[in-house]
């Protein structure tokens, strides 16, 4: 990792305080009419998904698509195509960076890409909507957030829920002191799976049209195997976050759900940061050759003011609610359980807490992307800036240090770091060669 610029949390501090209440970002703004040219940066399930969500935006032209696979990157080409688009395809994401012509860029790699292209997009002036997790350790999470700070660029993360209205309402009546004191907020992602999971693919050669380096990155050499990778070619076109259950790329079902159910979590109760983490769980149902556990429970404390709980389970459907991965705000007047689909308020009894119910109602992608390109012109901070997904993401990642290291941990939230010395190497990622993370 970089070593950390002199000054960096001071200025850290004092930026990001100024962020939320105006514009800290200069530079040339967008008028009514311009139009904002994009590249799109890793074609799997996330960035095709991407790529019809730009265009659908009517001030952005996307322009180049970018993967080290080329049937995907073919495939991207001809999505555009179809909604009567051209697009550039590069093979190598650096070429989209250095080309001054492009403004944004969406960056829908695997997870362990994401710090690196989002610097390296902010060091080459780029505006930038990173999907999440937006990395894979603590420390790289504060380097992204300095990026977007020293080189005065909009950095948007992919937690969308938070353009979600019913999401919006729901984090304002947890705000609203309505739900009485809240002292628990549970949140879990129930998703049986067979026994075989994944299954064991053997290593292998890399299909025809795949770079199989260049999809390592920095992430350290290893052979190629079809589950690390994410596709298998006989049963899908585009890959499944499969490479999530391995270290070196993910953080399994902990930083894939647990970032959007935490988010909630803190979105709803001022943005904290967890003061102590414990967590247990192992593979006790799955078979393949995952390395995360398929089975996790995750306990946060949040200083004086409330317990936090992640669940992963993947031998049941029986979560702590019947309706799905969700999130719950348990206050001593009531409780509110929100989701994708809905928002509930269960009274407490003897409350003259109302219950009420109010479904989705508003396209959470699309308008966390007309967020997006809102703030590229603007200037304004995101709904879902840089920051408050590093504090989402860093909470989530906690809870992996805290199964790995088997340690109860203190998270200390000016140091950044926690009280367990053995546990800190958990907190970085170590780049391949000739990868480097530098501000």
């Amino acid at each position: 990792m970089a070593q950390e610029p002199s000054g960096r949390r001071d200025f850290l501090k004092t930026a990001g305080a100024a962020a939320f209440t105006t514009s800290i970002f200069t530079g040339n703004v967008k008028g009514a009419n311009d139009r904002i040219a994009c590249g799109v940066i890793g074609m799997g399930q996330m960035g095709i998904e991407n790529l019809r969500f730009a265009m659908r935006q009517p001030d952005v032209e996307v322009v180049a698509v970018c993967d080290v696979y080329k049937p995907h990157m073919d495939e991207a080409v001809a999505v555009a195509a179809k909604d009567g688009k051209t697009v550039r395809p590069v093979a190598d994401f650096r070429k989209i960076l250095e080309d001054e012509s492009i403004d944004i860029v969406n960056i829908s790699t695997p997870d362990h890409w994401h710090a690196y292209t989002t610097v390296e997009a902010c060091k080459n002036g780029k505006d930038v909507y990173v999907e999440k997790p937006i990395c894979l350790c603590v420390d790289e999470g504060r380097q992204m957030v300095y990026a977007a700070r020293k080189y005065q660029r909009i950095v948007q993360a992919g937690t969308m829920q938070r353009s979600g209205t019913h999401f919006q309402k729901a984090a304002a009546i947890a705000h609203s002191g309505a739900l009485g004191k809240i002292t628990l907020c549970r949140t879990w992602i129930d998703e049986p799976e067979k026994p075989e999971g994944f299954g064991n693919p053997p290593d292998s050669d890399p299909p025809e049209g795949l770079d199989w380096d260049m999809w390592l990155g920095p992430a350290p050499k290893r052979p190629f195997n079809a589950n690390r990778w994410g596709v298998h070619p006989e049963m899908a076109k585009r890959p499944y976050s499969w490479f999530r259950y391995f270290w070196d790329y993910g953080g399994g079902m902990m930083t894939d759900w647990g970032v959007h159910l935490l988010d909630i979590v803190h979105m709803g109760r001022d943005e904290p940061m967890p003061s102590a983490i414990t967590a247990v769980g192992g593979k006790l149902w799955v078979r393949d050759n995952r390395e995360t556990p398929d089975t996790l429970l995750v306990t946060y404390q949040y200083g004086d003011a409330f317990v936090a709980t992640f669940e992963a389970l993947s031998g049941t459907s029986q979560g702590p609610y019947p309706m799905g991965p969700g999130t719950l705000f348990c206050g001593t007047e009531g409780t509110l359980f929100v989701n994708r689909r809905l928002y509930r308020v269960i009274p407490e009894k003897e409350s003259d807490l109302k219950a009420e119910e109010v479904k989705a109602s508003n396209d959470m992608n699309m308008a966390h992307w007309a967020n997006f390109i809102d703030c590229v012109k603007s200037r304004r901070m995101p709904i879902s800036d840089i920051e408050l997904c590093r504090r989402s993401t860093a909470a989530c990642q906690l809870g992996n240090v805290a199964y790995r290291s088997k340690l109860r941990l203190d998270w200390d939230d000016q140091q950044e770091t926690v009280a367990q010395a053995e546990a800190r190497q958990y907190l970085t990622y170590h780049y391949r060669e000739p990868w480097k993370l530098e501000v």
